[in-house]
């Protein structure tokens, strides 16, 4: 395994804890069918907010027409870092990644919060100061906690664009070319051109940031190790230094949003189903589940000191959970 147990337990449990808080935010902000007199009508009280909202026009769009409007976004994102990078603009990549972080934060927390007048003050007063400890200052768990929060708000825009209550198998067909396309770049990005390594290492070393779960780790020995110091200076009063190794566990955003935005259209095409009384996001749950079998399996199976594309393996559950969920509902 490329990683310990408890590492890998521990990023699939992060990871599941995301897919649910995002299926929550993207519940609050899809359109709701209310029955009257056999009639379904369709409302959306909870818009996006920001102006994130897609404009009317864009419900009506083919799936070609969608793709070909979400994928130049994605192609651009990245020609920009780079061109920033080579560049060394790192303050201008620092502001970007903090006005998004800023943004995806407000629309998540915008869905738990109380919609009381001026709310939104509370919403950025909460959004920006751990934006600001995310980007600027260094600490793994504001780090690991916010991205709790980020792709939620992330995949809610995504999915209202690729969604429509006119057309609801458009956002599955779309979704469905989206993880061929990502998952054929990630396995060029990792093994052919090697863009992913550069970037994780541009981010984590250079930008002291880094957009997914990042977990530091140490060997056995080096934790037997700190112990063996603390117990020496304790009774000696002295303490010694010394350099040790600290490996560092990485799951790309990339690949905590690609399923969730997943999921999320599958929320909007089956909805909810009635489980011992209980209505809940089954078809969700079930792209959910196969994502992180997805995923589990390639942290099984990985060797370390070896770099792997994650999107195929995600994919690839994701992909099978919605040729389920045709066959089931």
């Amino acid at each position: 395994m490329k990683h310990n147990a408890k590492i890998i337990v521990l990023i699939l449990c992060m990871f599941l804890v995301t897919q649910i808080i995002g299926l929550y935010v993207i519940n609050y902000y899809s359109p709701t069918k209310v029955v009257n007199n056999n009639q379904i009508n369709v409302t959306n009280p909870n818009a996006l907010p920001l102006g994130l909202e897609p404009p009317p026009e864009n419900q009506n769009l083919s799936i070609w027409a969608i793709l070909l409007s979400v994928i130049p976004m994605f192609i651009v994102a990245v020609l920009l870092f780079f061109l920033l990078a080579k560049f060394k603009s790192d303050v201008i990549i620092k502001a970007w990644f903090f006005v998004v972080v800023i943004i995806a934060l407000s629309v998540s927390l915008f869905s738990f919060l109380p919609k009381w007048a001026y709310i939104w003050i509370v919403v950025l007063a909460m959004a920006i100061p751990l934006a600001f400890f995310k980007v600027y200052k260094r600490n793994f768990i504001i780090h690991n906690l916010t991205e709790l929060l980020i792709y939620p708000g992330i995949a809610a825009v995504f999915v209202a664009l690729l969604s429509s209550p006119e057309s609801p198998n458009r956002g599955i067909f779309a979704m469905i070319a989206i993880l061929f396309l990502i998952s054929i770049y990630d396995m060029w990005a990792v093994w052919r051109s090697k863009i992913m390594q550069k970037m994780a290492k541009y981010d984590v070393n250079r930008l002291k940031i880094f957009p997914g779960f990042l977990i530091p780790s140490m060997s056995k020995e080096d934790r037997k190790e700190i112990k063996n110091i603390k117990l020496s200076k304790s009774k000696t009063g002295k303490s010694k230094s010394k350099k040790m190794k600290v490996s560092i566990a990485l799951l790309g955003g990339g690949d905590i949003v690609f399923p969730l935005i997943a999921a999320g259209v599958v929320l909007r095409r089956f909805g909810f189903t009635n489980v011992l009384g209980m209505q809940l996001p089954v078809a969700s749950l079930i792209v959910t589940l196969f994502s992180i079998i997805g995923l589990g399996s390639l942290f099984i199976f990985s060797k370390k000191d070896k770099y792997y594309p994650a999107m195929p393996f995600i994919s690839a559950g994701a992909l099978t959970a919605i040729g389920l969920c045709y066959l089931i509902f």
